[in-house]
């Protein structure tokens, strides 16, 4: 009991000691600040809650704070965590009084506009600070040393939000022009919230409404489901009322991402997963946790600083790690904080609970202050805002193409998880090509934005199946018959793993020179193949896999795309390797060279970059931050591979937790060769991300918690789906990444060995088994009978090795037992 006292007693002097739920000195008009947040009665919410509260008097944040929160009466008998922060209770709206809507997310505006109307705070206050509850602060928020004034609130860039330049802002607001992208930090004067609130309730309700544009393009929601309806809400009622915002966006990161030299955020925004190393976090992995009441119980530590340190040599990436530990330290700080406020027993000793009450760790969690490049980056973003209304890049939109497949399904639910990490600006669309029967039987519609194409694997003219072709032939329907807003497009494979954006800005794409990566394997460009199929051969360049194209460029040259590929497909006196490089000589790569002699024809030369793509398996070149990983190649780290084509029957999609075997921990590397060490890394890295984007699909689909089965379910799904090694890899596994790889693993289905091996091996098992047992009976008889008989001792009695044949060793081969 004592225990308990010294316990709660520590907690309520860390709470003096902090100002209590909010400092509140110099809260006088006009500097009067309160913070707001909105969460509901679910757990989800409640160790978030914990986290921002933590956050919020380690931050020393002026004025007080509250919890906006949403619970029906039913939620609120369950209730347990009344007690976790200032708190006004909110009717909720989750589901729609007038249309019956489930809409969770339309509780913010609904609980800001209740606490204007029934709380004495809301008539005390000068600025209002809104947060949302996955956030960690990291120091003061003072609307007015952000630069906010009365008519121009202070907010994050929300970039995604592609509805303010299109017909969704001209739907939902008179004053288009006035749409700012922006959410997650917003500071204001409350006679602008006054005015403001409202017509973010009505504009939220009207956009939810409107389901005819909730497609990706018009909003760039990458699930189409019109889950951002609020956010637009919050832009399309600002550009009502005639706010203009000062959008900073060196205020409020993203753990995982970098930030700017010279930036110190105030705000860690944990919405999206992030990696560590071996070590990750996923808000969406503990939804329904009840974590904080689970006494003695945090989420699981992520490395110390001293690990972080030998990560990563690059001092900037270093730095981003560093702010992700932070950001999950402060949350289970706060826990173990809360959860002696709840009476639980003071926790056993170990070393990261040392760590966390550390003076190095109180260190480096003191309050962070506004930088002076923090300023001048929100003037210089605010002058661009005001002197240039228009954009200040081109916009980009990205395609790939697939076919009705579960191999190529698995490839796209990692493609648009990367994608969604990546920072890659603008929409994506999936090309999706399939016969009337296949489209029939097809479940995978969800996976990412789509536009159907008539499948070309069989052609329509010759008959031949060559499936490569559905690539130019989508690429050209969608031109036709997709309506296209932006001026670049990029162009990616399948089977690739986006690492950061590919923008044309930065790699000077511009009309008339496109940018892709090198295929030097393409030697038909320099042969009679070349000389065969286009007028000027000198303009062949050797290129595939990432394109950024103008879109006018890409209207002229995708039917050539498409007519040459058909032509290079039907030239079979010409696959030979010496010809076209192609190890198997079957027009496999027909498609690439439709594609050079295409752009050859139209005289389109290409800035050709090494620095945008790796092969997984290849050393990469010091210093070069690569942003695709194209795992069409098998790669090796130590006794573990992968090889995309062991998968091509195999579906890791409607099988619940199914995912790849996983690669070794980066740990156990070998690191007495830097080259061997970083490709391994690369590699590693990739497959992780592979098996990230299964489990949080998984996640997303709701299948049934692994750890309620009697045997995971993970375990089952992974024994279920362990690839069979099988097939020879072309060239060196260290080969450098500038010399390319010999051949690429096209999408489409190549002859695949079956493997009855397995089967074999379990029935020589179960016929060793058997065979031994009777053996075993057999010399247990002889001994027997032998001690029954006259009892005649013989000396000097050497026992026989009996030799069994057919028994095999691991190999496969015949042993002695």
């Amino acid at each position: 009991m004592a225990r308990l006292l010294v316990l709660a007693a520590v907690v309520l002097v860390l709470s003096l000691s902090t100002g209590g739920w909010g400092e509140q000195t110099g809260q006088e008009a006009p500097w009067r600040i309160h913070t707001l947040f909105s969460v509901e009665c679910q757990n989800y919410f409640d160790w978030q809650t914990v986290g921002l509260m933590h956050s919020f008097k380690k931050a020393r944040q002026p004025g007080p704070i509250t919890r906006l929160l949403s619970c029906t009466d039913d939620e609120k008998k369950n209730y347990r965590g009344m007690n976790l922060a200032p708190t006004l209770e909110v009717p909720s709206m989750s589901r729609h009084p007038r249309t019956g809507d489930w809409y969770p997310a339309i509780n913010k505006p609904a609980g800001i506009v209740h606490w204007l109307k029934h709380s004495k705070d809301a008539e005390n206050v000068d600025w209002v600070v809104i947060l949302d509850a996955d956030m960690i602060i990291r120091g003061p928020i003072i609307p007015w040393e952000l630069g906010a004034e009365k008519g121009r609130p202070v907010a994050a860039l929300y970039g995604y939000l592609v509805g303010c330049d299109n017909i969704l802002a001209q739907l939902h607001t008179k004053h288009p022009e006035l749409c700012d992208k922006v959410g997650g930090l917003l500071a204001m004067h409350i006679d602008d919230l006054r005015a403001l609130a409202p017509m973010w309730l009505s504009k939220t309700e009207e956009v939810r409404e409107d389901r005819a544009h909730w497609a990706t393009n018009f909003t760039g929601d990458i699930y189409g489901k019109g889950w951002i309806s609020e956010m637009y809400g919050y832009s399309f009622g600002a550009a009502e009322v005639g706010l203009r915002h000062k959008i900073n966006d060196n205020l409020m990161l993203y753990p995982g991402y970098v930030p700017q030299d010279g930036i110190e955020p105030i705000l860690l925004h944990y919405g999206l997963p992030f990696t560590v190393g071996n070590w990750s976090f996923s808000k969406l992995e503990y939804h329904e946790d009840g974590v904080v009441y689970d006494c003695g119980r945090l989420f699981p530590e992520p490395p110390y600083p001293k690990e972080v340190k030998l990560m990563e040599a690059d001092p900037r990436k270093r730095r981003a790690l560093f702010l992700s530990i932070e950001c999950i330290n402060t949350l289970n700080e706060g826990l173990l904080l809360q959860h002696a406020a709840n009476g639980c027993s003071k926790p056993k000793w170990s070393k990261y609970l040392s760590f966390l009450k550390s003076k190095t760790f109180s260190e480096l969690t003191r309050p962070k202050f506004l930088t002076p490049d923090s300023i001048q980056a929100e003037e210089a973003v605010q002058k661009q805002v005001s002197d240039e209304p228009r954009r200040p890049y081109p916009k980009i939109h990205t395609i790939f193409s697939t076919e009705c497949t579960t191999y190529f399904d698995w490839q796209t639910v990692g493609l648009i998880h990367s994608f969604h990490l990546s920072g890659q600006p603008g929409n994506i669309t999936r090309l999706l090509s399939c016969t009337d029967e296949d489209l029939k039987l097809y479940t995978g519609h969800d996976l990412a934005p789509t536009h159907y194409v008539p499948s070309m694997s069989r052609h329509p003219l010759t008959g031949d199946w060559y499936p490569a072709i559905n690539k130019p032939a989508a690429v050209l329907h969608w031109l036709n018959h997709a309506d296209i807003d932006a001026e670049f497009i990029v162009i990616l494979d399948a089977d690739m793993i986006l690492r950061g954006p590919i923008t044309p800005w930065e790699f000077k794409a511009a009309r008339g020179q496109p940018v892709s990566t090198p295929y030097g394997y393409l030697i038909g460009c320099n042969n009679e193949l070349a000389q065969l199929h286009t007028r000027h051969p000198e303009a062949c360049d050797k290129v595939g896999g990432v394109i950024i194209m103008h879109i006018e460029d890409l209207r002229k040259f995708a039917l050539l795309w498409l007519h040459k590929t058909e032509e290079v497909r039907a030239d079979k006196a010409h696959y030979a390797r010496n010809i076209t490089g192609d190890i198997y000589e079957s027009g496999w790569i027909s498609e690439m060279y439709g594609y050079s002699f295409g752009a050859a024809e139209l005289n389109l030369r290409h800035g050709i970059n090494r620095e945008i793509l790796i092969y997984p398996g290849y050393v990469p070149e010091p210093g070069v931050k690569y942003r695709v990983f194209h795992y069409g190649l098998k790669f090796v780290v130590g006794n573990w591979s992968f090889d995309k084509a062991n998968w091509r029957d195999t579906d890791l999609v409607n099988k619940c937790w199914a995912k790849f075997p996983d690669p070794p921990d980066p740990s156990a590397l070998d690191a007495s060769d830097d080259d061997i060490l970083q490709r391994d890394l690369l590699s590693i890295e990739c497959a992780k991300k592979l098996n990230e984007a299964l489990y949080l699909y998984h996640k997303r689909r709701n299948c049934p918690d692994p750890n309620s089965l009697s045997k995971s379910a993970w375990d089952t799904a992974t024994e279920a789906t362990m690839s069979r090694k099988f097939g020879r890899f072309e060239g060196s596994y260290v080969a450098r990444s500038d010399h390319g790889p010999m051949n690429i693993s096209k999408q489409s289905s190549l002859p695949v060995v079956t493997d009855r091996a397995f089967s074999s091996f379990r029935f020589w098992l179960v016929g060793l088994w058997a065979f031994s047992v009777l053996g075993f009976l057999a010399v247990m008889l002889v001994v027997f009978l032998g001690r029954r008989g006259r009892g005649r001792k013989t000396k000097n009695y050497k026992s026989k090795r009996r030799s069994y044949p057919g028994t095999l060793d691991s190999n496969g081969h015949d042993r002695d037992m």
